[in-house]
């Protein structure tokens, strides 16, 4: 069995209220119908539900600027890194109005640490033709302040993609609940 991720909005839905496909067609379009109730309904349907809320988010993210929805943006980062045992290093591409096109995870690490090539960020982000970018990784130990690899590896990101006219925008670092920006750093 494949994991929610994988799944298609009405395959969610199925598994979240117990339905078949075609009962949730207008949900495939968009996630917002899904949260105008609440209950016991969602009790033992974590994964799912947990996709679900990045799907949503995401979507919003879409439709405005990251920029003039900061909580959006923190709450998606905190449910791609829920859980996860290892750092990974992931890239929100943005277009010229600042808007989610795009986000992957582009490299994934150990326990305590993940490399990061400047050449495949700046590779990917000329694939997806981004404007801007948001950067994020995670540090499984539970202490969300960045390093000075971290600082380093921001300045080096950033140099290397301002050549080509792109812009790193910030670089959190997600610890559990505790999230730290660099741009609020005064960093990026």
């Amino acid at each position: 069995m494949t994991s929610p991720e994988h799944w298609s909005n009405a395959e969610l839905l199925a598994c979240l209220f117990g339905a078949t496909k075609g009962a949730y067609r207008a949900c495939e379009a968009s996630l917002d119908p899904l949260f105008a109730g609440t209950g016991e309904r969602w009790q033992g349907k974590g994964p799912a539900l947990r996709e679900v809320m990045r799907r949503w988010l995401e979507e919003g993210l879409k439709r405005g600027e990251v920029l003039g929805q900061p909580d959006r943006v923190r709450d998606y980062l905190r449910l791609i890194f829920k859980g996860q045992p290892h750092e990974s290093f992931w890239v929100l591409y943005l277009d010229a109005q600042h808007r989610l096109m795009v986000s992957e995870q582009l490299f994934r690490g150990t326990l305590t640490q993940t490399a990061v090539y400047p050449r495949e960020v700046l590779k990917a982000a000329l694939r997806y033709n981004a404007a801007a970018l948001l950067l994020a990784h995670n540090h499984p130990s539970g202490k969300a302040h960045p390093s000075t690899a971290d600082r380093q590896l921001t300045e080096v990101l950033k140099r290397a993609l301002e050549l080509v006219d792109i812009k790193v925008l910030d670089h959190f670092v997600v610890a559990g609940p505790e999230m730290v920006s660099l741009a609020e750093l005064g960093w990026v």
